[in-house]
């Protein structure tokens, strides 16, 4: 069953634009222009995640999260901020958002942070499985512990994040632009930091580091994770 999301934005471009990017990864999405009409979609479906812009007219999204979180829905929501500081972002998790991005962003980028976070929504349900596999590789989301053919690669922080967003995206190219966004969250301050750490993902992961079968180069645009 394909994962919904509802996307709620006052600019139609916006709108478009996300149910693309959301559809072309196989997720499904409705799509409300107002915090008036979100509200109302709440109440009759359930959704996987919520993608909310902050900054409308009429309800805004800090009043969407108010009113969700007063009627007791555990929904995960991804604030979508347009300014460029981040004091509406981090006002939205304070009163009970789950992530943030900032605006403007690339789709890819964000449908990776939208895929996570779902992910680690289910992952806390009971009865969820805490396991995702690709090929030989295994990675427990509760535990935070990674395997190739079952038995453990000890991984840094970094490197556990990377190779989480990876296996969590198969075959997605990422660059060191979309990494550095969603596992660092800063700009880029040091364009070799990306580099240093793929290299060491794959002297832990691959049969022959020197010619890489799974953390894969594609010149010009980044990094793709393929089994």
């Amino acid at each position: 069953m394909a994962d919904k999301v509802l996307v709620v934005d006052d600019d139609k471009a916006i709108l478009t634009m996300l149910f693309k990017a959301l559809k072309s990864n196989g997720i499904e999405a409705d799509l409300s222009i107002s915090g008036e009409a979100a509200l109302e979609q709440l109440s009759k479906n359930k959704y996987d995640l919520i993608l909310l812009d902050i900054n409308m007219r009429g309800i805004d999204g800090f009043e969407v999260i108010r009113q969700i979180r007063g009627r007791g829905l555990s929904t995960p929501v991804m604030v979508v901020s347009g300014r460029k500081e981040d004091k509406d972002a981090l006002y939205g998790l304070e009163i009970g958002a789950d992530d943030y991005i900032i605006k403007p962003f690339n789709p890819v980028t964000l449908v990776a942070k939208a895929k996570a976070l779902i992910r680690r929504s289910r992952s806390t349900m009971p009865g969820s499985s805490n396991i995702i596999t690709a090929g030989p590789f295994t990675y427990n989301t509760s535990t935070l512990r990674f395997y190739k053919n079952d038995v453990e690669i000890p991984l840094s922080a970094k490197e556990n994040s990377m190779i989480k967003l990876f296996i969590d995206n198969v075959d997605h190219i990422f660059s060191k632009d979309m990494l550095y966004s969603v596992i660092w969250g800063e700009t880029i301050i040091d364009e070799n930091a990306i580099m240093v750490y793929v290299n060491r993902l794959r002297q832990k992961i691959e049969d022959d580091p020197s010619n890489p079968k799974y953390l894969i180069t594609v010149r010009g645009l980044g990094y793709r994770f393929t089994i």
